[in-house]
C-alpha cells in the first residue's frame, strides 16, 4: 500500500503503510510508520514516525511559493514556523504549559522599545509598502527572549506575539493605577461634599444663633 518513485525510495520500509515518497532517496529512513508524504531528494524521513508530511530538504531548498493561499479569506488560527521548517498553530491552552506565573515587572523592558517605521528592501518588497514595527538587533538588546535567530545564530525577528502580551500586561497594571487613582478621587469627593455640608450647616446655625437687630428711635 505504498507509493515510491525515486531510486531508493522508501527502501528501508518494513510494515509501513499508504506512505508516499517522491524523489531519489526520499524517505529512506521510514521502516514500521504509515501515512507518511515526504516529498524532494534526499528528504530522508525519521525511523518510525507516522502522519507526517515533508516537503522539500531543509537547507536547500530557500524560498516556497505556494498557490491558492494569498488573497484568499478564511478564518481560523495563526500558523506559525519553528526553527526545524515544522508548521503549527501556537497552543494557548493550560494543558501545554507548566511554570506558569504572573508577568509583574517582566514586561516593562518593552517601555525601552523604539517603534519604527520603514520599507522592506526591493529584493524583499519591490513594492516598497510602508512597513511599522521594530529592528530586530535593538529589541534584543533590551530583552534577547523577545527575538528569534537564525540557522547561523543571528538575530532575525521579533517575537511579536510575545511583545502584545507584554504591552497588555503593562496596559493592565496603568488601567489599575487608573482605577484606583479614580476611586480615590470620588472618595476625596465625597468627604469634600460631606465637609461642605457640614461647613453649610454651620453657617446657618451661626446665622441663627446672632441676635436680632434692634431699631433705636432717635429723639
Amino acid at each position: 500500500n505504498n507509493t515510491a518513485c525515486g531510486s531508493a525510495a522508501l527502501i528501508k520500509n518494513t510494515t509501513g503503510s499508504n506512505n508516499i515518497a517522491l524523489g531519489s532517496n526520499t524517505g529512506q529512513n521510514l521502516t514500521t510508520g504509515s501515512n507518511n508524504i515526504d516529498i524532494g531528494t534526499n528528504v530522508l524521513g525519521v525511523a518510525g514516525e507516522a502522519n507526517t508530511i515533508r516537503i522539500g530538504k531543509q537547507g536547500t531548498q530557500k524560498n516556497t511559493f505556494v498557490a491558492g493561499i494569498f488573497g484568499t479569506a478564511v478564518t481560523g488560527s495563526q500558523v506559525v514556523v519553528n526553527a526545524n521548517g515544522k508548521l503549527g498553530v501556537a497552543a494557548s491552552s493550560a494543558r501545554f504549559k507548566e511554570a506558569v506565573k504572573p508577568m509583574d515587572k517582566t514586561s516593562e523592558p518593552i517601555l525601552a522599545l523604539r517603534p519604527v517605521s520603514f520599507r522592506y528592501k526591493e529584493e524583499i518588497d519591490p513594492e516598497a509598502t510602508p512597513q511599522f514595527g521594530l529592528i530586530a538587533e535593538d529589541v534584543e538588546k533590551v530583552n534577547p527572549v523577545l527575538v528569534s535567530y537564525d540557522e547561523t545564530g543571528k538575530v532575525y525577528t521579533v517575537r511579536y506575539e510575545a511583545v502584545n502580551a507584554m504591552l497588555l500586561n503593562e496596559f493592565l497594571k496603568e488601567h489599575r493605577k487608573v482605577q484606583t487613582l479614580e476611586a480615590t478621587v470620588a472618595h476625596q469627593q465625597k468627604q469634600i461634599e460631606a465637609l461642605t455640608a457640614t461647613v453649610q450647616k454651620v453657617s446657618d446655625q451661626v446665622a441663627l444663633s446672632k441676635p436680632a437687630p434692634q431699631l433705636v428711635a432717635n429723639p
